[in-house]
């Protein structure tokens, strides 16, 4: 739980800093960590 919500602030803060470019790059060489 501590981690899908840490995981969860991590996605939020870089939506709302405008890291659309640094998820896109996170989900394509880390799918399965951000999966988990």
């Amino acid at each position: 739980m501590a981690t899908i919500k840490k995981k969860n602030g991590f996605l939020a803060r870089s939506k709302y800093r405008g890291g659309k470019k640094i998820l896109l790059r996170r989900r394509r060489k880390g799918r399965r960590k951000l999966s988990c």
